[in-house]
C-alpha cells in the first residue's frame, strides 16, 4: 500500500448486513456508500449509480422494508439492517420480473433494477395499489427511455398474480 493510500484510510469499521437473506460482515471505510459496498465488496452490481445525488432511483434497494437510495446511505449507518437488492428479488422469482419482461418495461435497462425494487417495496406494503398509488410510489425513479406507462401495467399484473388472480394479458 502506498503512503498516500495509508493516509486516506481514516479507520475501518465492520458492518453487519443481512443482504438477500445472507449475513455479511464487511470491513468498510467511513465514506463508503451502501451502493459501493453492495457492488464492490459483495459483488452485487444491480444497484446502479447514475446520478450519485439521490435524484434518479437507479440505486434503490429495500432496507428494513422501505425503498432507499443506496448512493445516499453511508454503509456505516446500515449495520444490523436487512437489505434486499434486485439480485435477491430475481433469485426469488418474484412476479415483477416476468411482468417487466412481458410488458417491455425496459429499453436500455439501466433504470430497471431501481424500478423493480421500488415496485416490490410498494407491493409488499400494498398488495392492490391504484394507478395513482403506483405513480406516487414510482415518482423517484427516472427512465431516459420513457417506458413509464409499461411500468404501471407490469406492477398491476404482478399485484394480481401475488393476490392469486392471474393477471396475464392485462
Amino acid at each position: 500500500m502506498s503512503t498516500l493510500e495509508e493516509k486516506r484510510i481514516v479507520s475501518e469499521s465492520i458492518v453487519h448486513l443481512l443482504v438477500n437473506g445472507e449475513s455479511h460482515a464487511v470491513a468498510i471505510q467511513p465514506q463508503w456508500t451502501l451502493r459501493y459496498v453492495l457492488q464492490e465488496k459483495l459483488g452485487l452490481p444491480g444497484s446502479k449509480e447514475f446520478c450519485g445525488e439521490g435524484a434518479c432511483g437507479a440505486c434503490t434497494v429495500i432496507m428494513d422494508g422501505r425503498p432507499v437510495l443506496s448512493c445516499m446511505m453511508l454503509a456505516i449507518e446500515c449495520s444490523g439492517k436487512t437489505i434486499e437488492t434486485i439480485e435477491g428479488i430475481a433469485k426469488a422469482d418474484h412476479p415483477l420480473i416476468e411482468a417487466y419482461i412481458r410488458h417491455s418495461c425496459m429499453q436500455c435497462g439501466f433504470c430497471t433494477p431501481g424500478f423493480v425494487v421500488t415496485a416490490k417495496a410498494l407491493l409488499d406494503r400494498n398488495p392492490d395499489p391504484t394507478i395513482e398509488e403506483i405513480k406516487e410510489a414510482m415518482v423517484g425513479n427516472l427512465c431516459r427511455c420513457g417506458t413509464y406507462p409499461a411500468h404501471i401495467k407490469a406492477i398491476q399484473e404482478a399485484a394480481a398474480i401475488l393476490r392469486g388472480g392471474g393477471g396475464h394479458g392485462r
